[in-house]
C-alpha cells in the first residue's frame, strides 16, 4: 500500500515487522510475541497521527489511491446492481455511475463519481470529472426514482467537474445547475455521502440531499486548495494554508452545519480496512434511510430546502 509523507514513522515499524515475519532462528525468539507488540505500537502511532492531521494531511489521505471508490462501495452493498447508462441527449459519461439495486432490503437508486484506481481505469472514468452528460445521466435517474418512489443514494468521489473546452462547450455549467435543482426538488428521499474527495461543483452536483454524511478523513470544497492558492497567492505552493482557511474537513463542516454526519473511519484511515470502512458506510447510510422513510413524502421537499436556506441564512447571523 501506498504510504503518505507523514506516515514515515509507521512505515519504519511495518518494515520491521516484515523482517520478523521471513525471519527463522530455530525457535530462539518468540517472533509472535515480537510482531504483536510492534503492531500494538503501529496502532497506537496510526491513532496518534490521525487524530490530529492538518487539513492538508486530510486532503493526501481522501486523495489516497487504495481508498474504496464508488464501484467497491456498489459491489459491497448494492445487492442486483443494474447499471444505467447515457443522458438520452448526448451520450454516456463513465465519471459517473449510476443505476437501481436493493440496498438491505430497500430497493433504490444509486448515482456515484468513480475515479478509477490504476491508470487504465482512470483513463476509462476521465478521474472522476463529469462532463455534462454525466450530470443530466444523474438528472435521468433523479427522475427515474421519483418516478417510482424510490430513494436515491449518491456517493460523491471527484475532483471537480471537467474543466474542459469540450465540456463548456455542451454547456457544463447549466448541466451542475440543473443537477442542484434537481436535488433540491426531488420528491423522494435523498442521502449522499461523500468518500473521498468532494470538490466543487462537481461534488455539489450530487449532494444537495436531505443527508449528507462524510467520511471521517474526506474533504468538501468550494475548489480545490492548489487552485485556491494559485488564485489568491498566485503560487500552488501555498495550498496547506488554503486547505486551512477553506475549511475543507468534515470535523469543520460539521460545525458550520454543512453536513449532518461524521462516519467514523478505521485506524489508519479507510485506505487500510476498506471492507470495515464500506461496512460503516453501509450502517450509516441504513440509519439515514430508514429515518427518511418515515418523513412525509409531501414534506420532504420543503425541508430539504428550508436545511439548505438556513445554511445561507447562517452566513449572515
Amino acid at each position: 500500500m501506498q504510504s503518505l509523507d507523514f506516515e514515515q514513522p509507521v512505515v519504519e515499524l511495518e518494515t520491521k515487522i516484515d523482517e520478523l515475519r521471513h525471519l527463522s532462528d530455530g525457535g530462539r525468539v518468540n517472533i509472535g510475541a515480537e510482531i504483536s507488540k510492534l503492531q500494538t505500537k503501529v496502532n497506537k502511532l496510526l491513532t496518534s497521527l490521525y487524530d490530529k492531521l492538518s487539513p492538508s494531511q486530510k486532503v493526501m489521505v481522501a486523495r489516497h489511491p487504495d481508498r474504496p471508490h464508488c464501484t467497491h462501495y456498489i459491489k459491497a452493498l448494492i445487492e442486483d446492481f443494474t447499471p444505467l447508462a447515457g443522458d438520452r441527449l448526448f451520450g454516456e459519461d463513465l465519471a459517473v455511475i449510476g443505476g437501481i439495486g436493493m440496498f438491505r432490503g430497500f430497493p433504490c437508486v444509486v448515482i456515484g463519481q468513480e475515479k478509477g484506481f490504476d491508470t487504465q481505469s482512470r483513463i476509462k472514468h476521465n478521474f472522476g470529472m463529469a462532463k455534462p452528460e454525466g450530470y443530466r445521466k444523474a438528472q435521468r435517474l433523479m427522475h427515474l426514482a421519483e418516478k417510482f418512489r424510490l430513494p436515491i443514494i449518491t456517493l460523491v468521489d471527484t475532483a471537480g467537474a471537467f474543466p474542459g473546452v469540450d465540456a463548456e462547450a455542451r454547456g457544463q455549467a447549466q448541466a451542475i445547475a440543473r443537477s442542484i435543482e434537481v436535488c433540491l426538488n426531488v420528491k423522494t428521499p435523498l442521502i449522499s455521502c461523500i468518500i473521498g474527495e468532494g470538490g466543487s461543483g462537481g461534488a455539489i452536483a450530487l449532494a444537495a440531499a436531505d443527508r449528507i454524511l462524510m467520511l471521517e478523513h474526506s474533504i468538501y470544497s468550494v475548489i480545490s486548495p492548489e487552485g485556491c492558492a494559485s488564485i489568491l497567492w498566485r503560487n500552488a505552493a501555498n495550498a496547506p494554508e488554503a486547505a486551512q482557511a477553506l475549511k475543507l474537513t468534515a470535523q469543520d463542516l460539521q460545525k458550520l452545519g454543512i453536513i449532518d454526519e461524521i462516519i467514523k473511519e478505521p485506524i489508519g484511515g479507510a485506505q487500510r480496512d476498506p471492507k470495515q470502512a464500506m461496512e460503516a458506510v453501509g450502517d450509516a447510510l441504513e440509519k439515514a434511510l430508514k429515518e427518511l422513510s418515515a418523513v412525509d413524502k409531501q414534506k420532504i421537499v420543503a425541508k430539504r430546502r428550508k436545511k439548505f436556506l438556513a445554511m445561507g441564512k447562517k452566513g449572515f447571523d
